[in-house]
This record gives C-alpha cells, sequence and structure tokens, in this order.
C-alpha cells in the first residue's frame, strides 16, 4: 500500500503537530518512459501521469495538504471555484475529513466526468452564470466573510503539497530533469513544481504551455472571455500569474501558446502512441513540446532529459474521448463476419 503523501514528506510540510492526515493515498503517480515522443524531440522523455491520483488529477497533492490543515484548524467547510479538477478533488477531501464542501463551477463548462465525481462525493455545486474567474472572484469574498476555508490554488496549502511532484521525480530519477513541459491554467502548478525543484536545489528549465483561445500569460493581459477544448486550462487571469512568470525567467524558460487543434491530435496521439489517456489539458505539455521543441536560451545547452506534466486522467472528459475516437465498427454475431471486422 502506498503511503500517503503527507507522510513522506511531512518533514517538508508546513502543517502543525496536532493536524490529522486527511488523505486518500494520493502521490506514488508513475513516471513513465516515452519512447516516440523521445524520438520525435531528441531528448529522453518522461510522462508524470498525475492522472493516477485517486480523483484522477494532480489536485490531490494539495488538497490532501490544505484540507489537513483547514481541519486541524477547525474549519468545518470548505469552498473552490472550479473547471472541473478541483471540484472533483475539493468534494472528495472533504468527505473524507467529514466537512461540508460547496464548489462554483462556470455553467455548462465542466466536464461530465468532473461534474459527476463532484456531485457523487456529497459537495454542494453551484453553476454560476459566468466564467471560471469571475467564480474565482466570488469565492474569495464568501471566504473573507464567512468561516469556510477557500482551497483554491491561492491557498498556500494547496502549492505547498503539489511541489511534492517534483520530489518524486527527482527521486525517481535520481536528479532533477533537465526541463519540465506543463500545461499552464491558473498557474499554480507551474509555482508548485519550481517550489519544488528549488528546495532541492535544481533549476530545470520550464516550459509552459496554454491554450491559444485562454493565453493570458503569453499575451500578455487578461482573457476577458477565454475559449478553448481543454476546460481545466480555460482560465482568463491565472491566481498565481506573477509567481509562475517568476518561475519562466528564474529557469530561463518560456511560455507558449498551442492551439486547440494540436492540443486535440495530441492528446490522441499519446493514447494510441504510448498507451497513456490523459484529458486534453494534460495533452498541451506534448503539443507543446511537438509545435515548438525544446528552445533554449543563449549560452545554454539543448536539455537532454524532459518531463513532461500530464494533469489528469483522460476519463475525466469522456466526450472530448468519444468525439475524438475513431468510431465503433459494428459485426454480426458470427465467426466470419468478426473476422472480416478485425483484420480487414
Amino acid at each position: 500500500m502506498p503511503t500517503p503523501l503527507i507522510e513522506r514528506y511531512r518533514d517538508r510540510l508546513p502543517l502543525e503537530d496536532g493536524d490529522p492526515v486527511v488523505t486518500l493515498n494520493e502521490g506514488s503517480t508513475p513516471l513513465i518512459h516515452s519512447p516516440r515522443l523521445s524520438e520525435r524531440v531528441e531528448a529522453e522523455v518522461y510522462l508524470k501521469f498525475e492522472g493516477s491520483n485517486p480523483t484522477g488529477s494532480f489536485k490531490d497533492r494539495g488538497m490532501t495538504v490544505a484540507v489537513s490543515r483547514a481541519k486541524g484548524a477547525g474549519a468545518e467547510a470548505i469552498i473552490c471555484a472550479s473547471t472541473g479538477n478541483t471540484a472533483a478533488s475539493c468534494a472528495a477531501y472533504a468527505a473524507r475529513a467529514g466537512i461540508r464542501g460547496a464548489v462554483i463551477v462556470p455553467e455548462g463548462k465542466i466536464a461530465i466526468g468532473k461534474l459527476a465525481q463532484a456531485l457523487m462525493h456529497g459537495a454542494r455545486v453551484i453553476a454560476l452564470e459566468g466564467n471560471f474567474d469571475q467564480a474565482l472572484e466570488i469565492v474569495r469574498e464568501i471566504a473573507r466573510k464567512h468561516p469556510v476555508e477557500l482551497v483554491n490554488s491561492v491557498n498556500p496549502y494547496r502549492i505547498e503539497g503539489q511541489k511534492t511532484a517534483a520530489f518524486e521525480t527527482c527521486d525517481e530519477l535520481g536528479e532533477a530533469p533537465a526541463a519540465l513541459a506543463i500545461p499552464v491554467g491558473n498557474a499554480g502548478n507551474v509555482t508548485s513544481w519550481w517550489a519544488g525543484f528549488q528546495e532541492y536545489g535544481a533549476s530545470p528549465v520550464l516550459y509552459g504551455f496554454q491554450a491559444a483561445g485562454a493565453a493570458p500569460l503569453v499575451e500578455g493581459h487578461p482573457i476577458e472571455n477565454p475559449e478553448t477544448v481543454a476546460s481545466a486550462i480555460r482560465i482568463g487571469n491565472p491566481a498565481r500569474w506573477e509567481e509562475a512568470m517568476n518561475a519562466f525567467t528564474a529557469s530561463r524558460g518560456r511560455v507558449a501558446a498551442v492551439t486547440d487543434e494540436q492540443i486535440l491530435q495530441a492528446y490522441h496521439w499519446v493514447a494510441s502512441s504510448e498507451g497513456v489517456f490523459c484529458e486534453p489539458a494534460s495533452a498541451a505539455s506534448v503539443a507543446g513540446l511537438l509545435a515548438h521543441g525544446l528552445p533554449v536560451a543563449d549560452g545554454m545547452e539543448k536539455p537532454e532529459t524532459v518531463v513532461c506534466v500530464l494533469t489528469g486522467h483522460g476519463l475525466k472528459d469522456p466526450d472530448s474521448a468519444i468525439g475524438k475516437a475513431p468510431a465503433v465498427t459494428g459485426a454480426k454475431a458470427e465467426l466470419s463476419a468478426v473476422e472480416k471486422a478485425v483484420f480487414d
């Protein structure tokens, strides 16, 4: 049985001695060598598959720490704004902690798998007639006015928990990778990875990738109405904007955009070529490597090892999968008909 993330890294996490460990045995996600992607970008590429966390995304790393601290501090309820993955994680860890959970999601803008999770875990789900950025503004005000703990990535304990992905990666490789490729939405995850690497005394080059229709860091200004098929990164005004840009600058990396078409192509390619099924937003990191390669600043060598973060499982968004996948082949219940369908 895997050891809960907090127990493995408690000496590196800012929890109080009496805080409980609210856990679903998150972390310990696989680092998968990607031979075909390695060949295409001419570097050794590994896929850090965060979809193997309990609720199917990297959000569980931060949520176990944030909810453990909230529970230790006596919180009776937690709340978040979400495009989906945070909602699912918040709801699950609220249930595990025995406290109330509430999530605010943009109406009609959440993948069905994530909505199902939040509802089944018993959270109060509110569909907002607006986008994620408006939802986050509202929940921040609610947290200021009421005794409820906000567990979005503006919560510092979320960042602390998510940095453990960098610890695991360094431990498994025996050293930090030369570069990290990561999708960027609210920018909490790239902030977390950089914090983890810094604690290890490492500074890999960071390559961040946003969807072209929701690329405020690339454009240099907030996007009022962000649009992309990659719902998990459909965010126009990232909460961790400054920290993320500082990380890209310090690592001598860059943030770039990829189109929805490039994202969906990468999404299908990594599933059919490497056997790893991630959600569309996760595939932004793969799409970015395929579209932009591994550019380096003057005086730097091209990275030899790259970790590509896949933030969520493909089953989070079954509608996108069915829409992108080849059609099902029908056959009569006869041997010859099935042989024809299989082999033709």
